[in-house]
């Protein structure tokens, strides 16, 4: 039996449907005040036990009977003010559920990290699992959290564990619109006019999900796996996306003064609002780096083909319009 943690979250989520999809019994972990609205259409062919990796007692209740663990939980957060936050979730939530593991006999943990993770220098332009982390102004807090976390993994290596490592881009899917990647979208719909320089790697929830589930069986200890369909320009992305929505696409380009200048503001709205900004300095370092995060392991090791922008871009905004629509 798979236990999936963060199983309510984007990741998480698709997680759990390719699990009941491949009629692989599975128990779903979140904490008892998550919201699971990502999964309410499925929700009673779901075991849920409500954990917080936070919460070791908990943890350890939770993955009682459980084979293999496939951890989704973490926080994603670009702003500076949650780099002690970032740590406690993803660095010493990883911690719990590693010494859960240990614990209670699992068989594998695969462990959902990101490419943020992958150390990289202003020199390289290309990077594949065999990059090694080194710190330097390239890096966020966030990477940095992850990071710290794979550490934690393969600590529990080194414990016995048998740990397989999958480092997602920026992962598009139809989540709830105001987190994550998925803003994205509602920065489209409502007809935003400005656009960032630069590229952005991509992958679909779904790939990630079936990259996951493929490594429940394959893949030696200790292996690290990008999944990361390909690399499209922040311009190209924002018309797509207008193109499947009928809308005005954004139309004017921010230079680098401007995107400092609109972090500025945006951190200034966000602690007004209580909402999430747009961008931050932090995520700056993200938009303006060119690198390209190398598939050729994933797609060889696992005979494993991506879905196309096209395709991925197609199915976010037709179920986000559903999303709408269900609202009315």
């Amino acid at each position: 039996m798979v236990a999936v943690t963060g199983a309510n979250g984007l990741v998480g989520s698709f997680v759990v449907r390719k699990l009941l999809e491949a009629r692989e019994p599975f128990i779903a972990l979140k904490r008892e005040t998550s919201d699971a609205s990502l999964l309410k259409d499925i929700g009673d062919n779901i075991e849920w036990r409500n954990a917080d990796i936070l919460d070791a007692e908990s943890l350890n209740e939770a993955l009682q009977g459980a084979g293999a663990v496939i951890h989704c939980a973490g926080l994603i957060s670009y702003r500076r003010s949650d780099k002690n936050r970032l740590y406690e979730v993803n660095v010493l939530g990883t911690r719990n559920v590693v010494n859960s593991c240990i614990s209670n006999n699992i068989g594998r943990v695969i462990h959902i990290s990101s490419v943020a993770a992958i150390g990289r220098n202003k020199n390289i332009s290309q990077v594949d699992e065999n990059g090694k982390w080194a710190p330097g102004p390239l890096n966020t807090n966030y990477g940095e959290s992850k990071y710290l976390a794979e550490l934690e993994v393969m600590r529990g290596r080194e414990e016995g564990l048998d740990v397989v490592i999958v480092n997602p881009s920026v992962v598009l899917g139809p989540g709830t619109p105001d987190r994550s990647s998925t803003r994205i979208f509602q920065y489209v719909w409502r007809e935003r006019r400005f656009y960032t320089p630069g590229q952005v790697n991509y992958v679909s929830a779904k790939d990630v999900a079936d990259i996951a589930y493929s490594l429940l069986h394959s893949g030696s200890s200790g292996e690290r796996f990008i999944a990361s369909a390909g690399v499209v320009p922040y311009r190209a992305l924002l018309e797509e996306i207008a193109l499947h929505f009928q809308k005005r696409p954004p139309s004017i380009r921010l230079n680098s003064g401007m995107l400092t200048l609109l972090a500025w503001m945006e951190k200034i709205r966000s602690g007004i609002t209580g909402t999430e900004p747009l961008i931050t300095r932090e995520s700056l370092r993200s938009i303006r780096s060119s690198v390209y995060f190398r598939n050729d392991k994933v797609k060889k090791e696992l005979n494993f083909q991506f879905q196309s922008i096209e395709e991925t871009l197609k199915w976010c905004c037709e179920s986000y319009v559903r999303h709408l629509n269900g609202k009315k």
